[in-house]
């Protein structure tokens, strides 16, 4: 199931937030993760975010910052199980278009965005950390905007 963050969640959000960037970003200090902890738990109860609940185990989430993704995280259990793409999904039906920027390093999560329709537009370089990261964009399609434009009438 996914719904919208509770102020419960924070904690057990959070948590997900700090392993899963300590794991996928093995190549920046984990220092810098630790550092931001604080202050990612004061900015989810702040932020559009949606998470991914199964047998009442948060397991995953995605940060929104109207059409900006901040972030799609998944507990290290749970990932490769589809539940990355279930929240992409769901917020897909909220947005018209999406953008996002991913360290050049995250081959993963990369691949994944690709696959899912996201293109990369431009590249940068994330002066917090000193990595190149890619800018990457999803639009809605026109035949999808069309059905949805559809079905409603």
């Amino acid at each position: 199931m996914i719904r919208k963050l509770l102020n419960g969640d924070i904690d057990r959000v959070a948590d997900i937030w700090l392993k899963t960037n300590l794991k996928a970003h093995y190549f920046i200090s984990n220092q810098y993760w630790k550092s931001n902890y604080e202050l990612v738990k004061e900015m989810l109860s702040q932020s559009e975010v949606y998470v991914f609940e199964a047998d009442k185990m948060i397991q995953g989430f995605v940060g929104l910052n109207d059409e900006y993704i901040e972030g799609i995280f998944v507990s290290d259990e749970m990932q490769s199980c589809g539940i990355g793409k279930l929240l992409l999904d769901y917020i897909k039906d909220k947005k018209v278009s999406l953008r996002l920027n991913v360290y050049q390093k995250n081959a993963r999560a990369i691949s994944f965005y690709q696959r899912e329709g996201f293109i990369i537009q431009c590249e940068g370089l994330d002066e917090a950390t000193g990595e190149k990261e890619y800018t990457m964009l999803w639009k809605q399609n026109y035949s999808r905007t069309f059905k949805k434009a559809t079905i409603k009438d």
